[in-house]
């Protein structure tokens, strides 16, 4: 009773998690690899979570079967399936790279490559524990002491005392969201702080699938950026293609009402249906969104902030736009091109007094909400 009480004071990620995660190490709850592409692909786990404790032994044998950095590709997840432990921080670490750009991998790495040696050990990325540990103390929910220490303990594997936010003279240096503490983190004091902490807890904390993934059993390996850029590709690849099959039924294409709903997904669109009757009406014949469509439509999403400062410095931003001018934007920004069809099809899904012009502001809007699939 007590555990369940603990979602009260959750955040909404960390009920999220709390929700999918089904193992449990040593008071730590884990993801597999498994219940990670449900949290990202599905509204609710499909079979009641009940947290299984994990064996020590048990652990062993799930670090000894993972691949090694170099046997990663975009069907890794799937191929670990159950067999991978995932704990809270990494996965709001896979979080971040599902809604990022390409161009930003090379940010995330030069971040925790902190003595610049183009090479990122375990020590340096360990200090995203505490990079993501202080950001989430800025959201935690006021309420009883005991039980958020409960939720930590839960979440991160040790007890944190709720006073070691890092601050500077009053200046709080934890700014908006994860990716900005990684952007902005750049002093070295503050990484040199944070990389203390890791030490200290590093020797408490299990290995996880991820960490032996990077840097081997032993933990020795070093991790270059081709195969940091490598795995994040793949990941982002592995969850679209997961998205895509659920609504190809094995055919090469999905149908443009399908690709409606996949966009509306984690939204907060209140009447989705109006959307969906506006676009069957504009498209009466079905020609279909190919993957490679579909995935430069994604990764224009996570080109989003380029393309909203591009649309203002064409003064778009308080107008409606025409196809061209849209897809002008996107190349402009982002270096995507999309197809003539998937434009089109864009605009017929949101277009919705039919005039061929696309309302920016609420297209914007409904397309931040998917891109953080319902945690802007």
């Amino acid at each position: 009773a007590d555990l369940e009480d603990l979602h009260l004071y959750a955040t909404p990620r960390e009920q999220r998690f709390r929700r999918f995660a089904s193992l449990e190490f040593e008071g730590q709850l884990y993801m597999t690899p498994y219940d990670f592409i449900q949290a990202v692909t599905s509204d609710e786990p499909k079979h009641a979570k009940k947290w299984r404790s994990l064996s020590k032994q048990e652990l062993n044998q799930i670090l000894m079967e993972t691949p090694p950095v170099w046997k990663g590709s975009s069907k890794l997840f799937r191929n670990l399936n159950e067999k991978g432990v995932i704990s809270y921080t990494e996965y709001l670490f896979l979080l971040c790279i599902l809604t990022k750009p390409h161009a930003g991998f090379r940010i995330a790495f030069n971040m925790f490559d902190t003595d610049g040696n183009e090479m990122v050990d375990k020590k340096e990325f360990l200090v995203l524990q505490e990079i993501f540990r202080k950001k989430n103390e800025k959201r935690e929910k006021r309420g009883d002491e005991e039980k958020r220490a409960m939720l930590r303990l839960q979440l991160y594997g040790y007890h944190t005392p709720t006073n070691s936010v890092l601050k500077t003279e009053g200046e709080d240096l934890v700014p908006r969201s994860y990716w900005d503490t990684l952007r902005r983190s750049t002093s070295q004091a503050l990484f040199s702080d944070l990389a203390e902490r890791a030490d200290d807890i590093s020797s408490s904390l299990s290995d996880t699938t991820l960490l032996v993934h990077f840097f081997g059993k032993k933990g020795k390996a070093e991790l270059n950026f081709e195969d940091f850029y490598r795995f994040m590709d793949n990941l982002q690849t592995e969850v679209l293609e997961i998205e895509f099959l659920s609504y190809s039924n094995g055919m090469n294409t999905i149908s443009e009402e399908d690709f409606a709903h996949i966009l509306l997904r984690y939204t907060n669109v209140e009447n989705t249906s109006s959307y969906l009757e506006n676009m069957r009406c504009s498209i009466p014949e079905e020609k279909g969104i190919t993957f490679e469509e579909f995935r430069s439509f994604f990764q224009f999403l996570n080109n989003l902030e380029d393309f909203t400062i591009a649309m203002q410095m064409y003064n778009f931003a308080s107008r409606s736009i025409g196809q061209d001018e849209f897809k002008r934007a996107v190349y402009v920004a982002t270096g995507v091109k999309l197809s003539p069809h998937l434009v089109n099809t864009v605009f017929k899904i949101f277009d919705v007094d039919r005039d061929d012009q696309l309302s920016y502001k609420e297209f914007i809007g409904i397309m931040k909400d998917r891109l953080n699939r319902g945690f802007r």
